[in-house]
């Protein structure tokens, strides 16, 4: 039986001693979780643009919000300063499903509301990527 205090027993301060970890690294562990950070953030920037250049879209992945099932549009071009309200018919304010040309390829609900959360709170977005990157750089290969 081993009791608190006794020599060889470490008990760490918090679940949360990461600085303590990081101080038990040597140079070469700690170089090694940095690259791996940062090939993690390269491979879902080239996915993100491989997306980009398999849909010809600069947004390849979008989220919709569908209420009631009444949906409708307002459109923007990316290089406008207003909406195409001037384009659309004397007196439309917005288009309507019936006017859109296209198709969804691919349907995933409730997969965007992760974005939402994100847009909506930021500070939630700003702790959630610092918690994934101490992970990252803390987390050692076994």
């Amino acid at each position: 039986m081993v009791r608190a205090g006794a020599v060889g027993t470490h008990l760490p301060a918090s679940g949360w001693d990461i600085f303590g970890d990081l101080r038990k690294m040597n140079k070469r562990q700690l170089y090694y979780q940095v690259l791996n950070f940062a090939m993690i953030v390269s491979s879902a920037l080239m996915i993100w643009k491989g997306l980009i250049v398999l849909t010809g879209s600069e947004s390849p992945i979008v989220v919709v919000l569908r209420g009631n099932g009444d949906i409708k549009f307002l459109t923007k071009g990316d290089n406008n300063e207003v909406d195409d309200r001037g384009l659309y018919k004397e007196g439309q304010n917005w288009l309507e499903k019936k006017d859109v040309v296209g198709r969804a390829r691919g349907f995933l609900p409730y997969v965007g509301m992760v974005t939402i959360i994100m847009n909506d709170y930021p500070k939630f977005k700003y702790a959630l990527l610092a918690v994934m990157g101490a992970y990252v750089l803390l987390k050692r290969e076994s």
